[in-house]
């Protein structure tokens, strides 16, 4: 992979002096009016199926890029959605606008409808959050410059419900200037899934991921920001994107670093190629745009990138770097996947680690 060092779990561990001092550097652009109003219309129903109308106005500063987040209470299922592209995973729903309706003036409206069936009963949602924030019909203000919240707080995730705990939360950070695809969070997840399905094959338990195995985080800033925000011109900038999406993504959720409830796993679609890169420490994978292109089908054959998530998910779990090319993943050996295996000593180290508990 592009420029990915082996020795990310030592240098990972400035990354994280770095996180904690500029929390409030990263925070200081000013204050953000957030606020949306929802509008749910069931326009027609029938035995046992239904169709809604959605209606969703963004009450607070522009936005551009949006994501809708719900859930079910009567077991209801979305079969078909136009204007927005709409997924679901048990009750949690999520609808990310389409290419054409994604920029959301202060008092711009967008609609989209779906299709759905339903048993029993047809409730409408109790609740919305447009962009992770609740649509109660008022404009609050966010993004104030503050310290990272403690690792106690309480986070309210883009699936709408906490995940449960001892799971991989992972996201991927959309930037304000990338369209969204749906290739992204698609592709994250199957690097996910195959490297849960490695971790069970080598270890006979692997670890769960969240129900949202991907949760999309539109970002605050552009590309550029990401990249040259918190960055010392003259210094080593392998760094500074990853840095900037961990300070965000920690702030904005409440996680802890490491945080005792989940395993973070998060990819930022931004990268000052040649420059910028990735790695991981204990609890963390914190990977930019060339990995997340990689998982997206875009960069280069799918082994490298099932490879460096199996590497980086072992630094999360605890393991170093092996000192030689020696055949573990944790050595440039992942390079040949799946053509590789953990030792048995990684093996115990894994199980007897700090996540090791989260395996099953």
């Amino acid at each position: 992979m592009q420029r990915r060092r082996l020795r990310s779990a030592v240098l990972f561990a400035a990354t994280v002096g770095l996180v904690a001092s500029g929390a409030v550097l990263a925070t200081t652009a000013g204050a953000a009016a957030a606020g949306c109003r929802v509008v749910y219309t069931v326009t027609a129903q029938w035995q046992g199926g239904f169709g809604a109308d959605v209606a969703v106005t963004n009450l607070g500063d522009p936005i551009n890029g949006w994501t809708l987040t719900w859930n079910f209470a009567g077991g209801q299922t979305v079969t078909q959605a136009w204007n927005a592209t709409v997924t679901q995973s048990g009750t949690a729903v999520t609808a990310v606008n389409a290419g054409y309706n994604g920029a959301l003036g202060t008092g711009a409206s967008t609609s989209f409808g779906f299709n759905g069936a339903w048993t029993g009963a047809n409730p409408t949602p109790a609740s919305f959050r447009l962009n992770n924030v609740a649509c109660t019909g008022s404009v609050t203000p966010s993004g104030s410059a503050s310290t990272s919240p403690s690792a106690s707080a309480s986070p309210t995730p883009s699936g709408g419900t906490t995940p449960a705990v001892k799971t991989v939360r992972v996201f991927w950070l959309k930037p304000t200037d990338v369209a969204f695809s749906q290739r992204y969070p698609d592709g994250i997840a199957a690097v996910m899934r195959e490297a849960q399905r490695y971790y069970r094959q080598e270890l006979g338990k692997t670890f769960t991921l969240n129900t949202t195995v991907v949760e999309t985080v539109n970002g605050e800033h552009d590309a550029a920001w990401y990249i040259n925000t918190n960055c010392d011109p003259n210094g080593d900038r392998y760094w500074c994107v990853v840095s900037n999406m961990q300070q965000e993504l920690r702030r904005r959720l409440a996680l802890g670093n490491p945080d005792s409830r989940w395993l973070c796993v998060g990819e930022i679609s931004a990268e000052d190629v040649g420059k910028s890169g990735g790695g991981a420490s204990v609890g963390w994978v914190l990977l930019s745009g060339h990995d997340a292109d990689g998982a997206a089908g875009t960069n280069g054959a799918m082994n490298r990138w099932y490879g460096g998530m199996v590497h980086e998910l072992g630094h999360a779990f605890g393991l170093p770097d092996s000192t030689s090319t020696d055949g573990t993943p944790m050595s440039a050996s992942f390079y040949s996947y799946p053509n590789t295996h953990f030792s048995q000593a990684q093996k115990n180290s894994i199980l007897a680690g700090p996540y090791g508990g989260f395996l099953s």
